[in-house]
């Protein structure tokens, strides 16, 4: 699908079209949807739970299986042994994110995985102590921050400094951000920037902001978790310092699903570099021997700290299937056409249907957001946002009046955008 080629049309039939020529189309029945009174739910939440992979349960039953089977012996005699369990998940991971298969790792959750990288990359001293970051991040990273700032003895009000959109506007200026970045070159000591806002949808130029963090000596890292199975990245490329994601969002894992990391392997491989030392981050070919002395493996595995997940874990699996049977470059190629397609109806829906105020506050810029568009509503909100909800469509709220939605490439189709079209023009 090529989006320039595409001259749009506010009709099922058109939408239906699009569906046939769509090469991704059959990765949507890999996936259970929702059934609300007998009807199969239109689902646009996954930008905050992606559906669950229909093989989910077949993984499931297998590790349950396998315990039982084995008990402690399953650890290197199951179907795919726990203790070394996060190895499988790492060339898809890599191939996800643009790295090497050193250095990504699934463990832990985001939250937990940023403190532990920022242990790592945020090490403030008395003139580099800064922190810049974009205002109205997810309050997780916010309260990240503040509190590594305050572990390090900084008073978060000096120490963090955010990018706050223009007046009148919704999303950041990109110079606005290296702006920032080059002002406070003398005292900041790690960028760090959501891929994707969770709240405007807007993408970010990770590129760009590393290479300007960089430029001043700072170490620079990302939460991905409204980016990683969304947009096409190259963190090793980039020359990313750390990022950390989620996999229950676009990467349907689950709720409270594993979360990941990459580590440079500049960084990775470095021995001095400082990282909470666990026996699971301990070298495997001696870590039987109980020793004293934390000998890390060479690789972003040695950010681990416990055994893996091995239950938690299973749906993460699953879901990286289906992204083995494509790349995330196809996925963004449909993700254009099936955001865009969304955007013209949206816009369109406004002018047939007066009692419908909103503004997308998502860039327009298709270069500059993934897949998701949010809506901010002037009046009538909430009940739009509940006439959708009767009509068998999920989409998401967030106070105090903005309409998120998702139009996921992996299992949604542009009927299901036309469907939200027309229950909007009949509010």
């Amino acid at each position: 699908m090529n989006l320039k080629n595409i001259q749009f049309q506010n009709t099922r039939t058109f939408a239906k079209e699009l569906d046939d020529a769509d090469a991704l189309g059959d990765l949507r029945d890999q996936f259970h949807f929702p059934v609300i009174k007998g009807k199969r739910a239109v689902y646009f939440c996954g930008n905050s739970l992606g559906l669950q992979p229909k093989n989910a349960k077949k993984y499931f039953l297998e590790e349950l299986d396998d315990w039982a089977k084995w008990g402690v012996d399953g650890h290197f005699n199951s179907t795919r042994p726990w203790f070394a369990y996060h190895h499988n998940f790492t060339k898809s991971l890599a191939k996800i994110v643009g790295a090497k298969n050193s250095e990504v790792v699934a463990m832990n959750t985001l939250t937990v995985n940023l403190h532990l990288l920022m242990l790592s990359f945020y090490r403030p001293t008395k003139k580099r102590f800064k922190i810049i970051m974009e205002a109205g991040a997810f309050p997780s990273d916010m309260y990240a921050m503040e509190t590594q700032a305050k572990l390090h003895g900084f008073n978060p009000k000096s120490a963090i400094v955010e990018v706050k959109p223009r007046k009148g506007e919704h999303t950041i200026d990109e110079e606005d951000i290296l702006s920032a970045i080059d002002k406070h070159k003398s005292s900041v000591a790690l960028v760090v920037f959501g891929g994707v806002n969770y709240y405007t949808g807007q993408y970010f130029d990770l590129e760009k902001i590393t290479k300007a963090g960089h430029k001043v000596g700072a170490k620079v890292g990302f939460d991905l978790a409204h980016a990683v199975g969304n947009m096409p990245m190259e963190l090793h490329k980039w020359d990313v310092d750390f990022a950390c994601w989620c996999s229950y969002k676009y990467l349907n894992s689950g709720p409270g699903g594993v979360g990941g990391a990459f580590v440079n392997e500049k960084h990775a491989k470095n021995p001095k570099t400082l990282r909470l030392a666990g026996w699971w981050g301990y070298d495997e070919k001696t870590r039987f021997q109980m020793t004293k002395g934390f000998k890390p493996i060479p690789t972003a595995e040695s950010w681990q700290m416990s055994n893996a997940q091995v239950m938690n874990m299973a749906a993460h699996r699953a879901s990286l299937d289906i992204f083995d049977q494509t790349s995330v470059k196809n996925l963004r190629k449909k993700s254009l056409v099936l955001t865009a397609y969304a955007e013209y109806l949206l816009e369109l829906v406004k002018t047939e249907n007066k009692k419908l105020k909103y503004e997308i506050v998502t860039p327009k810029n298709p270069e500059q957001r993934g897949a998701q568009l949010s809506l901010l509503f002037k009046s009538n909100g909430k009940k739009v946002f509940k006439h959708v909800e009767k009509n068998n469509i999920i989409v998401d709220w967030r106070e105090p009046n903005v309409f998120r939605f998702a139009p996921v490439p992996m299992y949604n189709n542009f009927q299901d955008v036309y469907e939200l079209y027309a229950c909007l023009k009949a509010f």
